[in-house]
């Protein structure tokens, strides 16, 4: 079944965000809603672009809005996508209900991670860890000092800080890595540190 490309216009997103900050739940949205919505923003910015050739301060005024109206339902609908793959961590529900294709995606990474994280948990509560103190830590315990990490794009082979050889690693596999190249894994990832 060839579904029909959603439609949006200033009114029917008016009407989304309204719907999206007074309730708990996502809103029901196609799948496609940001697809639509890059469409519909592209021609509004073409729109306000033309607008300055008249010297329309209103059109500018709106554009401005819009913009600050998009943002505004994008974090509320993430926030609810983080909510809900929170809960699904704990109660292995499955992909919740009114996700666009994006948020989809969010919400396999984040359970993935969350669930990763988690890993550190089931390492505190392992019994045992040592068997008396002063003793080495278990394999399960050492576990506790590394972060998994999932490449996404190659990495040729290089030295740590701790002067230890790591990868070459491929796009899509994940890694165990200490907790400071993690960090600084997930950072470049992130743009917080330039090359």
């Amino acid at each position: 079944m060839n579904e029909v490309p959603a439609q949006i216009s200033y009114d029917e997103l008016t009407r989304v965000y309204r719907l999206e900050k007074n309730t708990s739940r996502l809103v029901e949205l196609p799948e496609d809603f940001y697809n639509a919505l890059y469409e519909f923003m592209v021609n509004e910015h073409n729109q306000y672009l033309e607008s300055l050739k008249d010297v329309s301060s209103s059109r500018a005024r709106d554009f401005s809005n819009l913009r600050k109206m998009v943002e505004e339902l994008f974090g509320l609908r993430e926030k609810k996508v983080l909510s809900l793959a929170l809960v699904s961590a704990r109660t292995s529900d499955g992909m919740p209900e009114h996700l666009t294709l994006q948020e989809k995606e969010l919400f396999s990474d984040l359970l993935e991670a969350i669930n990763a994280h988690r890993g550190v948990l089931s390492g505190l509560m392992v019994s045992g860890t040592r068997a008396s103190p002063g003793e080495p830590l278990t394999e399960s315990a050492k576990d506790l000092n590394t972060l998994p990490v999932r490449i996404l794009s190659e990495v040729p082979a290089f030295v740590g800080s701790d002067l230890k050889s790591y990868g070459p690693f491929q796009p899509g596999q994940t890694v165990q890595l200490p907790n400071r190249i993690a960090h600084m894994f997930v950072a470049r990832a992130l743009g917080a540190i330039s090359d």
